[in-house]
């Protein structure tokens, strides 16, 4: 790529001029490879992303093959809801990490979309590989993006960035939010106690954490946990991110004391309280304490087209295992 700086680009850094002037390359990307010194000017190497730019002057950009990606691609089935030659959209399921780490470094998202896309890659960041914009748990499963070019990658970026996407969540909560749908305005941050698990900010005016906010709305209500009153056993809650936290709607609804079914991290016990008796108390009962994950599918993913500007909406059914829970569930006595 070959750019010529104009008497309005003199004196801009080079690494912004470029940014500017290659739409298709991070300016993240454009710093590294000055860095590398694929970025010549007049055919002498540039190696400082801060020297200023000289009217007049030819700048090449060389950007390098792609290298294979050290994940190893595999032949894992995948359940795509939409592809084209710039992003793929696929409903992922239960125990499927996204990226490879310890104690999931293979079977994950990144070696499947590897082997599907193979030759499909342009490289991202330099490196032959998907680009994963937003992640959901391991255990969670529902709808995803991934982004096969860098200038998808970018755009899909950009989205989550400024919040531009839809993004529906359903859940299945021990108990039932009071009120029944509202908004969670907390902030998150890594736990002080346990680094492996994410908390609510009790003092956000410290500096501490990220914003985060849940919108939720119970959809259904199940059983009934307190001798004379109505309070529900569970309930299936639809949340809607406006922001995308680690593990933020297990976070925000544990906080409001509604943690999801099955949920060993933020809850206190995986199973539901219930009053009543017989067989449609016990199957609902045992089916919420077996429950093996955190009950939460991601069930809508909407943007638009980062390439095409088409505005996409995508919905995947509940898993089985879920829609069993939720049959179990209904089938809890409402009275004592």
């Amino acid at each position: 790529m070959t750019f010529t700086a104009t008497p309005d680009d003199a004196g801009k850094r080079l690494d912004v001029f470029l940014a500017a002037a290659a739409e298709d390359l991070s300016r993240s990307r454009l710093k590294a490879l000055i860095l590398d010194g694929a970025v010549t000017m007049d055919g002498v190497a540039e190696t400082n992303p801060k020297k200023p730019v000289v009217a007049g002057a030819e700048y090449v950009v060389a950007v390098p093959e792609p290298v294979a990606a050290t994940p190893e691609p595999q032949d894992i089935p995948l359940d795509i809801l939409f592809e084209d030659e710039h992003l793929i959209v696929l409903n992922k399921p239960s125990g499927m990490a996204v990226h490879p780490a310890p104690g999931s470094q293979d079977g994950t998202l990144v070696n499947a979309l590897l082997f599907h896309c193979q030759g499909q890659l342009s490289g991202i960041g330099g490196v032959e590989r998907p680009g994963i914009v937003h992640r959901i748990d391991k255990l969670t499963t529902g709808v995803l993006v991934a982004a096969k070019t860098e200038p998808a990658h970018l755009g899909l970026s950009a989205l989550f960035s400024t919040h531009d996407i839809e993004r529906a969540y359903l859940a299945v909560t021990r108990g039932a939010p009071r009120p029944s749908q509202g908004t969670v305005d907390e902030h998150i941050a890594r736990s002080s106690g346990d680094r492996k698990k994410m908390a609510v900010v009790k003092n956000p005016e410290a500096g501490f954490g990220r914003h985060a906010i849940t919108h939720y709305k119970t959809l259904e209500t199940f059983g009934i946990r307190e001798k004379g009153t109505n309070f529900p056993s569970a309930a299936l809650v639809e949340c809607r991110l406006e922001t995308g936290r680690t593990h933020q709607i297990r976070v925000h609804m544990a906080h409001i004391g509604t943690p999801l079914v099955g949920d060993p991290v933020y809850g206190r016990h995986k199973g539901v309280s219930v009053l009543g008796s017989g067989p449609g108390r016990d199957a609902g009962f045992d089916a919420a304490r077996t429950f093996p994950r955190q009950a939460l599918h991601a069930a809508v993913l909407g943007f638009v087209h980062p390439i095409t500007k088409e505005a996409l909406r995508f919905e995947a059914p509940l898993p089985e295992d879920m829609s069993d829970l939720i049959a179990a569930l209904r089938r809890l006595p409402k009275q004592v």
